[in-house]
């Protein structure tokens, strides 16, 4: 059930620095509540508890009742006063005291005069504890008297001038109210022009015609006796302008109309208050009212306003059509000038009122009754106020204190009394009377001794029933001396409550301001004090709200068809909901065509009345929910064609069965658009760790409207579903109320544990630290564990904040450690988390491989072998072994460049490994080191060992010179990697026609030493192909080959240039004055420039020649087998076709011919510079290094190569 919200005790200041310590001490002071029970053996002094009031009017025509009701333990006895003596109501036979009170009954019905029993009563209530008395009682009777018996004169005045009516109403008790009426007891019509004045005469502003009437009548109502008294009726009559003319007229000539104009328009002018200024005073807390009344012509209208201030505009109200200003409750700060301003269109007045607010006392601290317990100290105050200030003045048991008995633990401050050290006769009843020349102020307060172990007074074992997110307030009334402390607890064990969630009043109520589900319970209130304890238990139950959660919807239905609201409520399983639906706030027709089902108000055969506002209203006994729908009837229209859509968005989502780990979630579906619902798909947000991003929960069929929902330890969810179908999914529902899950310990521990050391002498831990979402509560921790492996130390542990390293400092040198990392939060701890291995920091290695021996396979290849070293040297993770390899270099080029070194890796624990890519005919030097994480070992002694022979590299250049009629002497460079001894030169040559025929091959050794030859006995003016090579034990080398000419004859002619750079030569015959060699000389000029005028036009015109027959007719005769394999390369387009040069063949201007290098590069063995062997000898480890190119001796061509070229270079 709902509990009333009891106010927290107040606590009481202290007016003066001495008053302090006692003040505070008030906290101790107890009333004593109203409880049968508790009075029944529970002594306590007499307070007054019902009384009549101080300015008590009677009904002369009834009996006098005058109210004195007190309680005490024991019952208290009762005496009166009258006019400030003792009333012996013995001697009276008309006055009797009701039984068991002190209410006095005056018979004045059957004989005697309510005037003879006028006068000031006061009642005394009176037992062994003290005395407390009433108010001052005046009774007087009412009054009713007649009006004075007048004659009245008829009024007769012009139209447009000012009236004022008197009433003048006969003094009666309490005075009357006034209004005016006519004959036939109609209220006369007021308006901003008529209207009756606060002293009840009747103004008017200006009269009119219509204002004439013999029966203006002022009645007086006396409410006490039920009486209307009425004055005699005023005659009023008003002449017309029109009328007044005709009269005048009819005694003056046609010149002298009277013309009334002028003189009946005028600015206002007062009628009440008279002057500029007048005085108020009002007192405070009753209502200041300020009228102005005004005359003119046109009807002047009222403005107020308040000079130095504004209007209190909650306060404020205008009467009497803005004539009268009143202002409620009115207190000292409404004191001031008020202004009211009439004004028409001939002018303004103002009238100021200045208003004084008195004030009769009022309390600011009424004195409050004590319970002491024996010993204790306490203080009744007594602070009131007023204008002018009031006199306090205090009375013992009815008596002037300063009369009354002395009393040591009593002492008087002013308004104050302080009580120290009081024991069970200081028990009394002390009055405070507070007066002014406006009024007094009485109150009872008494100090009660007692001695009383504490009582709980609310009944026990009550049940609480209150709606979830509501407030919840448990009664723990009680009763103690000395006052007793209260606390509250929960269920069998447990701390007091307190705390924000929890509230303690100062009377024992418990308020729990948001009650949720897990408030269920029974709770235990405990009051204590020195002399015992007291228990009592109250239960509490949580229910669910109820809810509509399918509302009635808004609709537009035709005339003559049938109408559906829906309205299905949601309510605690335990609560019994009644639905009632009404119509426009009203009930529901009388009509078969209403009908209501379960969940739904069905209108068939809807007419036009029946549009209007339909109202679902679901009731329990804790609370009621409403829904409301519109409904309008229009005339039959043609069927739409139906829409088909994604679904509307659910909507109505609920938390229900909320636990630690699991919630269930309703909602209800939106509106499918005619395509049904396949399935419903859930998200939630985290809003404590990832506010605004929602993540997948699960889904269910589209039949289902519940789910259940496993959930996280300490985090604060909201959910929102969405609903899918064949067109679709629908945007989101509203999200649902959040849910924050108790924090656990968790129930994981973070991931990817490493131990990896980054310095020799220490461990770094790593790990994957849990996201918020995991931590499962707040103060997210890691305990990180480490101890070696194969020692038997203890674990050491350390808890760490929440980061993803921790460094352990002073370890040995790459030693195995069982490492592992648990979380914990403010709960508790994960589960034992799993042990990982890890190892302390690496250092370089310290040994370096034994035993190194070399196997040269090739003149290009070798074999190395290595003895391991001891892993324990290692002082790492062993990441393999590396060779590191030179050629032995001459001083002379030692000198030019450094040394180069090749490096290869082999990866594990292999103990041997290929080195490619050797210079034959060379020696090198190699050593081996062992490769950790840290780095290099110490190298292996210097092994060196040469590479057998190979065949040599194609000479460096061949030139030929000095041609003759029958010789040509060849000039040439030895090769540039001769890669073993020369034992020879193989020369090759063989004449080629003018037809590009070759003839026979001609072949030539010449010995090693030589570089120039000269062949002798060639034909004259003859083109020769040579072939050219160097030849070591171990075979001949690669060709170079070159084309040259003789001469034609002695005459020294030469044919027509068929080489770049080629030098030619002849003998020479002084021929040149001869006739005949002019002619032909003039002749060949002009074929040259015939021939070179062809070329260019067909160079231009991009000509084609075939290449296969300068290949058939050119190429070496040992590759053409391969030619012939390799097929035609179809045709090219060449500046200077008639050149069956290839690129070997090609010279520079210098007539030298520069091979490429041919150097072997590791690059053919691997991928960039790291590679790998297999044991084979095929290439799997790693070298580094570059080869540094010799400087050319000499120009390269620049020409791009022929296809010929590429065949003759493939050897």
């Amino acid at each position: 059930m709902q509990l009333k919200i009891m106010p927290k005790k107040k606590r009481l200041s202290a007016g003066r620095v001495p008053l302090i310590l006692f003040l505070c001490q008030m906290i101790s002071a107890l009333e004593v509540p109203l409880d049968p029970k508790l009075l029944e053996d529970l002594v306590q002094p007499p307070t007054i508890t019902q009384q009549s009031p101080k300015d008590y009017i009677i009904d002369p025509r009834e009996n006098i009742v005058i109210q004195c009701e007190s309680k005490g333990k024991p019952p208290p006895s009762f005496s009166w006063t009258r006019n400030g003596t003792h009333f012996d109501i013995d001697k009276d036979p008309l006055v009797t005291m009701k039984s068991g009170s002190g209410t006095l009954v005056i018979n004045i019905m059957s004989e005697g005069k309510a005037e003879t029993y006028e006068g000031v009563y006061q009642c005394t209530a009176r037992n062994e504890r003290g005395a407390a008395i009433s108010n001052n009682i005046v009774v007087r009777p009412s009054r009713s008297p007649l009006w004075t018996k007048e004659k009245l004169e008829p009024i007769t005045l012009q139209s447009g001038q000012s009236l004022v009516l008197p009433c003048r109403p006969p003094i009666g008790l309490p005075p009357p109210i006034i209004f005016w009426m006519d004959n036939s007891f109609q209220r006369l019509p007021q308006s901003e022009r008529v209207s009756q004045g606060l002293n009840g005469d009747l103004y008017f502003s200006n009269v009119l015609p219509e204002d004439t009437r013999e029966d203006y009548i002022c009645y007086a109502r006396f409410n006490h006796t039920q009486t209307i008294q009425q004055k005699q009726p005023i005659s009023v009559k008003v002449i017309s302008v029109d009328e007044l003319n005709d009269t005048i007229a009819a005694n003056l000539s046609d010149t002298e109309v009277y013309g009334a104009k002028s003189s009946r328009e005028r600015p206002p002018t007062f009628l009440t208050p008279e002057g500029n200024t007048s005085n108020k005073e009002e007192l405070r807390g009753n209502v200041l009212s300020l009228e102005c009344i005004a005359e003119g012509l046109p009807t002047p209208l009222i403005y107020w306003m308040k000079e130095e201030g504004t209007l209190p505009f909650n306060r404020t109200c205008y009467r009497n059509f803005q004539k009268t200003l009143q202002i409620l409750q009115v207190s000292e700060a409404d004191s001031g000038n008020y202004r009211c301003i009439a004004k028409n269109a001939l002018g303004a007045i103002h009238h100021t009122i200045s208003v004084t607010v008195k004030a009769a006392p009022y309390w600011i601290t009424a004195p409050q009754n004590l319970v002491l317990s024996p010993g204790e100290d306490g203080a009744l105050i007594c602070r009131a106020n007023g204008n002018p200030k009031p006199r306090i003045s205090w009375l013992s048991n009815g008596v002037p204190i300063e009369i009354a008995p002395d009393d040591p633990s009593r002492k008087i401050d002013g308004d104050t009394i302080i009580f120290s050290n009081v024991q069970e006769r200081s028990s009394a009843v002390y009055q405070c009377n507070a007066s002014n020349e406006y009024g007094y102020l009485l109150a009872n307060a008494f100090v009660n001794v007692l001695a009383e172990p504490p009582r709980i007074l609310t009944s026990a074992n009550t049940l609480y029933q209150v709606i979830a997110n509501r407030p919840a307030l448990l009664d723990c009334a009680f009763f103690g001396s000395p006052l007793p402390t209260i606390e509250w607890f929960k269920g069998a064990k447990g701390s007091a409550l307190r705390g924000d969630i929890y509230v303690l009043h100062g009377n024992g109520t418990l308020e729990i301001p948001v009650a949720q589900k897990d408030s269920t319970g029974t709770y235990t209130c405990v009051a204590r004090n020195k002399l015992g304890i007291a228990k009592n238990e109250a239960h509490l139950e949580i229910k669910d709200p109820t809810r509509i959660i399918k509302q009635p919807e808004f609709s537009v239905v035709q005339r003559g068809s049938t109408v559906s609201f829906e309205c299905i409520v949601k309510h605690d399983h335990t609560l019994i909901p009644t639905v009632l639906w009404l119509k426009d706030k009203g009930e529901l027709p009388n009509d078969r065509r209403f009908t209501i089902d379960k969940d739904h108000l069905v209108v068939t055969d809807v007419s036009d009345d029946d549009s209007g506002t339909y109202t679902c209203v679901a009731n329990t006994t804790l609370d009621n929910v409403s829904a409301s729908a519109v409904l309008i009837v229009v005339a039959p229209t043609p069927t739409p064609a139906p829409i088909y859509d994604v679904p509307n968005p659910p909507f109505d989502l609920e938390l229900t069965d909320q636990l630690d780990k699991s919630v269930q979630l309703s909602w209800t579906p939106g509106d499918d658009n005619n395509s049904p619902i396949t399935k419903f798909i859930i998200e939630y947000e985290d809003a404590m760790h990832e506010a605004g991003l929602w993540h997948h929960q699960t889904e269910v069929p589209g039949t289902q409207t519940t789910a259940q929902l496993q959930l996280s330890p300490y985090v604060i969810y909201s959910f929102r579903v969405m609903a899918e179908n064949s067109l679709g999914r629908s945007l989101p529902s509203e999200r649902s109320e959040q849910y924050l899950t108790k924090a656990a310990e968790p129930d994981k521990n973070p991931t990817t544990v490493e131990g990896l050391g980054s310095e020799p002498d220490n461990l770094v831990i790593t790990w994957k630290p849990l996201n918020g979402f995991e931590s499962n509560g707040p103060g997210l921790q890691y305990k990180v564990s480490w101890r070696q492996k194969d020692g038997d130390d203890e674990w050491t542990s350390v808890v760490v904040a929440n980061v993803s390293k921790y460094i352990v400092s002073g370890t040995p040198t790459f030693v195995p450690y069982l490492i592992k990392v648990q979380a914990l939060n403010d709960v508790g701890f994960a589960p034992e988390p799993a042990v990982v291995m890890g190892h302390s920091g690496e250092d370089l290695p310290m040994v370096a491989p034994g035993n190194v021996q070399v196997t040269v396979v090739n003149s290009t290849l070798a074999e190395v072998h290595w003895d391991p070293v001891p892993l324990k040297s290692i002082r790492g993770h062993l990441q393999g072994y590396r060779i590191y390899y030179w050629k032995a270099q001459s001083s002379s080029k030692r000198n030019r460049r450094h040394i180069e070194k090749k490096i290869l890796t082999f990866q594990g624990s292999k103990t041997h490994g290929m080195l490619p890519g050797l210079e034959p005919f060379s020696n090198y030097t190699l050593n081996v080191r062992v490769v950790n994480g840290k780095g290099e070992g110490p190298a292996s002694p210097d092994r060196i060992f040469g590479t057998p022979e190979g065949v040599p590299s194609a000479p460096s250049s061949l030139k030929i010179i000095n041609p003759t009629l029958d010789s040509l002497t060849l000039e040439w460079d030895p090769p540039s990697h001769p890669n073993g001894i020369l034992t020879e030169y193989i020369l090759k040559y063989q004449p080629i026609n003018s037809t590009h025929e070759l003839g026979p091959l001609v072949d030539l050794k010449i010995p090693p030493n030589k570089t120039r030859w000269t062949l002798k006995n060639l034909n004259f003016s003859t083109r020769y192909k040579f072939y050219f090579n160097a030849q070591t034990s171990a075979g001949s080398g690669s060709q170079i080959t070159e084309e040259g000419v003789t001469t034609v004859d002695e005459a020294g002619i030469l044919p027509p240039d068929v080489g770049a750079g080629k030098a030619m030569a002849s003998r020479q015959v002084d021929i040149a004055t001869q006739g005949w060699f002019i002619g032909l000389m003039c002749a060949v000029a002009l074929l040259i420039l015939i021939l070179l005028i062809v070329c260019f036009i067909r160079r231009n015109k991009g000509g084609k020649y075939p290449v296969k027959e300068k290949e058939d007719a050119h190429a070496d005769p040992e590759i053409q087998p391969m030619k012939e394999d390799d097929g035609t390369f179809g045709e090219y387009s060449d500046a200077e076709d008639h050149k069956p040069l290839k690129k070997g063949s090609r010279t520079p201007s210098d007539r030298t011919v520069k091979k490429e290098d041919s150097d072997d590069s590791l690059v053919d063995y691997g991928e960039g510079v790291n590679g790998q062997f297999n044991e084979d000898g095929s290439f799997i480890g790693q070298y580094s290094g570059k080869k540094e190119k010799e400087p050319a001796e000499g120009n390269e061509s620049s020409e791009a190569p022929s296809p010929v070229n590429a065949m003759n270079s493939f050897v």
